[in-house]
Formats: structure tokens, C-alpha cells, sequence
């Protein structure tokens, strides 16, 4: 999408009451956005159809609504305070600040100077301070994700429901990333909602039961009138071993 189409398409979400700058009216804020009164129907409409389909009419998956701030053991133990992090560069020159892996020929993408920090890294979570006092000792994070609370409640979901696997754990929730350059108007922000859906399975049934889901996801975006030239599945690294659906509404 060009920068035009882009500017026609933020001016037209505006106008119609679809989407608006977050605080607005006193500047705003990058990366982060309001749902108007025509954006806030259609995001309900889509995550109750979500959760629908995944829990209502499933018999095998629960639901689950668990906090926002999460405690630092969590994401500890989880890999995040240690490698959810972005590799940052300051311009010396126009002070921007650009992830390193987006710079084109060691150039700054706002002035062209050459002359950058070495690269660093930014942790992307939120930190906040619990309880009165702000001395550093008690904070926790806001999640930058909503699996880790569907891993952390598995036992719990299992000792009051008796599921045994497979069965699936659902959730509908805000998520937050510091990210350091926010762009493409809704694409790529601060604070965004998550549908997640975790399956636990049989060792040795997780290939059949990942096509099985991938199928079922990319039918039930065409269900929503999503056309399928604008699905993409997106392989991840073999590190990871996940493959991604990537919608381009």
C-alpha cells in the first residue's frame, strides 16, 4: 500500500467513525488508537463471531480471561525478559531513534546521516510499578502477549474442567509492545487485542492436528468474507516450527 492509499484510508476510518488518533485533540499518541462508534460494532462483531466458533460450537476448548499485568517470574522463566528485545540505533544527527534491522545502507530513514549509536537492545515490555511506592523493587509487566497466562493457567484449567488432551484453551485480550517505530496506521502499534486459541495434544498427533487447524482457520476467514488471494500462510523458521496465518484485509 502506498503512502497515498494509506492517507486515503486513515482519513476515510476517521471520517466514517471507524478508527481515530488516541488522544487526538492534544497532540496524540504514535501507535496507539481509539475504535469510533462504526469500529467498535465491527471489532465486537468479529470476536464474538471468533469465539463462537471456537468455543460455543466446539465441545474440546475452554475460555479463559486472565490479567493484563503479569509478574516478571513469569516472563523470566518464559524467554522474554531475556530475548524479547529489538536491536536500537539513535541518529546523532536528527536524535530519531530506528531498529537496526530497518535501516537501509546504514542510513538514517528520516535524515540519510551515517552517523548512528552502535546498535542496542530495547525491551519492548511495559514495565509498571505495583503498589504505592515506585522504588524499582515491585513491578510487573504488561503482557506482550496472551499465551503465556493460557500456559501458566493449564493446570488450573485442567484440575476444574477434567480435560484431558486435546482440548484448547481460548482467549481475547489486550496486548502491548513498546515498539520503537510504530507505522502503517493499525499495523503495527503499542497496544493492539489478541485471539488466541493454545491446543494441547497427543505427542505425536501435532502434525495431523496443525493441518487440521490451519484448514480450519483459513475456512472460517472465508466464512467472514475474507477473499482467499488476500490469505497468506507464513512459515516460520524451523527453530520455531510454527506456521503463521497472515490476513491482508
Amino acid at each position: 500500500m502506498t503512502a497515498e492509499n494509506m492517507e486515503d484510508l486513515v482519513s476515510l476510518c476517521k471520517r466514517r467513525g471507524f478508527i481515530f488518533q488516541s488522544n487526538d485533540i492534544y497532540g496524540g499518541m504514535k501507535g496507539l488508537y481509539d475504535f469510533g462508534p462504526m469500529g467498535v460494532e465491527l471489532k465486537l462483531n468479529l470476536k464474538s463471531a471468533w469465539w463462537k466458533s471456537i468455543v460455543y460450537e466446539r465441545d474440546d476448548v475452554e475460555g479463559l480471561d486472565s490479567t493484563i499485568l503479569t509478574s516478571p517470574t513469569v516472563l523470566k522463566y518464559s524467554g522474554h525478559e531475556d530475548t524479547f528485545s529489538d536491536p536500537l540505533v539513535d541518529c546523532k544527527k536528527c536524535k530519531s531513534r530506528w531498529r537496526a534491522d530497518q535501516l537501509e545502507d546504514g542510513k538514517c530513514p528520516n535524515c540519510k546521516s551515517t552517523d548512528l549509536t552502535d546498535p542496542r537492545p530495547f525491551n519492548l515490555m511495559f514495565k509498571t510499578a505495583i503498589g504505592p511506592v515506585d522504588d524499582g523493587s515491585s513491578f510487573a509487566y504488561l503482557r506482550p502477549e496472551t499465551a503465556q497466562q493460557i500456559f501458566i493457567n493449564f493446570k488450573n484449567v485442567v484440575d476444574s474442567t477434567s480435560r484431558v488432551p486435546p482440548f484448547g484453551i481460548a482467549q481475547i485480550g489486550k496486548a502491548f509492545r513498546n515498539e520503537i517505530t510504530p507505522r502503517n496506521f493499525i499495523f503495527r502499534v503499542r497496544e493492539f487485542e489478541q485471539m488466541e486459541l493454545e491446543y494441547f495434544v497427543k505427542p505425536g498427533s501435532d502434525e495431523s492436528w496443525h493441518k487440521y487447524w490451519v484448514d480450519k482457520r483459513l475456512n472460517w476467514w472465508a466464512d467472514q468474507g475474507v477473499k482467499s488471494e488476500k490469505l497468506k500462510l507464513l512459515e516460520v523458521e524451523k527453530k520455531r516450527s510454527i506456521t503463521l496465518l497472515q490476513s491482508n484485509f
